[in-house]
């Protein structure tokens, strides 16, 4: 599955990286993806959607299949509240959420989603 990311603070890039998967940094939104996608992505604010996320899922959300989340706990019900959002919103399944750049059983986890 091809995957798409958005990653402010690191966390989201290291994940992909700890990952080993090919993905594409989404970074104006005017990225186009031609085929089915799941998003990882990053909660900005109280639980908001990125920026940049936003942007790209106006013109790119019926190929999206899933999407993955990076927050802070200490956000409380706001933990990972954009993949809230993005399924309220556009209808995708929200597939998992971790803490910051995650562990290693948040990466297995991950790994079996996206593969």
């Amino acid at each position: 599955m091809t995957v798409y990311y958005a990653s402010r603070t690191g966390n989201v890039e290291s994940m992909i990286g700890k990952l080993g998967i090919a993905a594409t940094k989404i970074e104006s939104g005017d990225e186009v993806a031609d085929e089915e996608f799941i998003l990882i992505t990053y909660t900005d604010g109280y639980g908001d959607i990125p920026a940049e996320v936003e942007a790209f899922l106006a013109n790119n959300s019926s190929n999206l299949k899933g999407v993955i989340v990076s927050g802070d706990p200490s956000y409380g019900d706001a933990f990972c509240g954009a993949g809230k959002a993005i399924v309220e919103k556009y209808g995708s399944e929200d597939l998992y959420h971790f803490e910051n750049d995650g562990t290693d059983e948040d990466v297995k986890a991950i790994l079996d989603l996206v593969k």
